[in-house]
């Protein structure tokens, strides 16, 4: 549904959210390593989260990427934009690019449902809701 990209990039945001409370930076190696990324993936990443105002940085020996209340506020579907773009609005599950409501695959009317579902997930939260519930204790971020 997501590209790795995207998925690396929500992951970052809520483990960078996480270590933000207490106003720390975070470097991109233990971003890495607490999303089980490749370190040059995450860089580029970070960088361009960066370039789109979803996280700030900070450069030299205590820099590192940081968020503050106002980021807390982005949506799942801010970031999921800024790695991804609109696809997930418009492609077709199967890939195929003639897929519509008119000339429908297989799956289309079925996937139709799940992809309401899964755009409105994105949209109605944020990365400071899923900070929270990390908080909880009752979810995790990173494989046992």
């Amino acid at each position: 549904m997501f590209s790795k990209s995207c998925e690396y990039a929500i992951k970052a945001m809520i483990f960078v959210a996480q270590k933000s409370k207490d106003q720390s930076r975070v470097s991109v190696k233990d971003i890495a390593k607490s999303t089980d990324a490749p370190e040059h993936f995450i860089a580029k990443i970070m960088q361009e989260l960066g370039r789109k105002r979803l996280v700030h940085s900070v450069k030299g020996p205590n820099g590192g990427f940081y968020m503050d209340e106002t980021d807390l506020k982005n949506s799942i579907s801010d970031i999921v934009k800024a790695m991804d773009g609109d696809k997930i609005y418009t492609d077709c599950v199967l890939g195929l690019k003639a897929c519509s409501e008119k000339n429908p695959c297989p799956v289309h009317f079925e996937y139709k449902e799940i992809k309401k579902n899964l755009i409105k997930m994105i949209e109605n939260n944020t990365i400071g809701d899923f900070n929270e519930k990390l908080d909880s204790g009752k979810f995790f971020l990173k494989n046992q």
